[in-house]
């Protein structure tokens, strides 16, 4: 049967009469068969202007990514597209800023799926929906750091995954190299608590967990925030790329301007705070413990920064409230996918005059967002911030503020 692309759904699929097609373009004419309310695997019979040949020889097999087949305008303008349309569902606008995409190969974190197989070991990404596994060793998406890791994943695939089990590998790339937290593998025993750090010492790398549990490590693997140095705990929130972090920390920083206190919300291991803290006293808050400990050694073993405190507290269960608000000319705040619309209603009661809001959901910050719109803020611009190339998943920095602030 043959189908005209309408649009793109929120998965990056095209979507004609109800029908999700894979990897099409709107304005595409195509043919196939539907499955689940799915075509799979359509022939294209007009393609789009927008259409162009996939940089990724793994393209057609692995999952990693929905979107190589479009051109980079298009996927530009289209993520815009979607948080205009986030807006817009909660009657909201605002200026958008130029978008800022990461480059190929600029992936430093990425958590690869491992299995033993009776020939050897597996390790790549899945097929989309499917318990296929596709070998990427030419990722395009991928840092080379961690391509060069592929080697190792397999021999730790190959050691402590079950024969009907999957294991989770998240690597990423440090100054001393690569940090491997490993989870779904066997029971640790003698024999392969021996077995795994000569493995990571083969392969040069920097430290290997085991559910947890830290087996091998040469010194203790750092990153840069700021001028401060943070070595993370294994596995870790950063985020994907430097290049996509950079530009977030740029906007936060001018999204809070000159303010001289600042609170911190969802801070993780100090990605804001640290970069804050150059000019400004910050409290940063997160929830988890192991994450603020390493942000406040980080802040302590540089000279020349700001105060920082820091605060363990689940900011679903117990935002912060008015009375503790008050002290900070200025929030930053980057909430998982959920959003943090009982923190936003804090905020909006509090009258913080200034607001950086980073949010990899446009939906949640739209609703988020609406809250302080409607106690009288002003969302005074947007940017899109990619970091996660050719797939539709999206990200955003944005700054609100009371309109006397300006």
């Amino acid at each position: 049967m043959t189908y005209v692309i309408e649009r793109l759904g929120h998965r990056g699929e095209g979507v004609a009469e109800g029908v999700f097609v894979a990897r099409a373009l709107p304005g595409e004419v195509v043919e196939g068969v539907v499955e689940n309310g799915r075509i799979a695997q359509p022939r294209i019979v007009t393609p789009s202007v927008d259409r162009v040949a996939a940089p990724c020889r793994h393209y057609k097999a692995c999952g990693g990514c929905a979107l190589q087949h479009a051109s980079d305008d298009f996927v530009a303008g289209w993520k815009q597209a979607v948080v205009g349309q986030a807006l817009a569902a909660q009657g909201l606008a605002a200026p958008f800023r130029p978008l800022h995409t990461s480059p190929a190969n600029a992936r430093r974190r990425a958590t690869l799926s491992g299995r033993r197989l009776k020939s050897g070991a597996l390790v790549g990404f899945h097929a989309r929906a499917s318990d296929t596994l596709t070998a990427v060793p030419d990722c395009r998406l991928l840092d080379p750091a961690l391509l060069a890791t592929l080697p190792a994943l397999e021999a730790v695939a190959l050691a402590g995954a079950s024969r009907k089990g999957e294991l989770a590998l998240t690597v990423t790339a440090l100054a001393e190299g690569i940090d491997l937290a490993v989870t779904g593998g066997k029971p640790l025993d003698t024999a392969l608590r021996m077995e795994l750090p000569q493995i990571a010492a083969r392969h040069g790398l920097a430290r290997l967990t085991w559910d947890g549990e830290t087996l091998y490590q040469t010194q203790p693997p750092h990153l840069t925030f700021g001028r401060a140095r943070v070595s993370p705990p294994p596995g870790a929130f950063l985020q994907a790329t430097a290049d996509g972090e950079a530009a977030l920390v740029t906007a936060m920083l001018e999204a809070v301007g000159n303010a001289r206190t600042i609170a911190d919300l969802f801070a993780g291991c100090g990605t804001f705070t640290l970069p804050l803290a150059e000019r400004a006293e910050v409290h940063a808050v997160e929830g988890e413990g192991t994450m603020l400990a390493a942000l406040d050694a980080g802040w302590r073993g540089k000279s020349g920064l700001k105060r920082v405190t820091t605060e363990a507290r689940d900011l679903f269960r117990r935002p912060l409230l008015p009375d503790e608000l008050a002290r900070f000319d200025a929030l930053v705040i980057d909430p998982p996918r959920a959003g943090a619309e009982a923190q936003f209603h804090e905020i909006a009661r509090a009258q913080v005059p200034v607001v950086g809001a980073v949010s990899c959901n446009p939906a949640t910050f739209a609703r988020d967002a609406k809250l302080l719109v409607q106690a009288g803020y002003r969302l005074d611009w947007v940017q899109v911030v990619d970091q996660f190339r050719w797939s539709p998943h999206v990200e955003l920095a944005a700054r609100l503020s009371l309109p006397h602030i300006g």
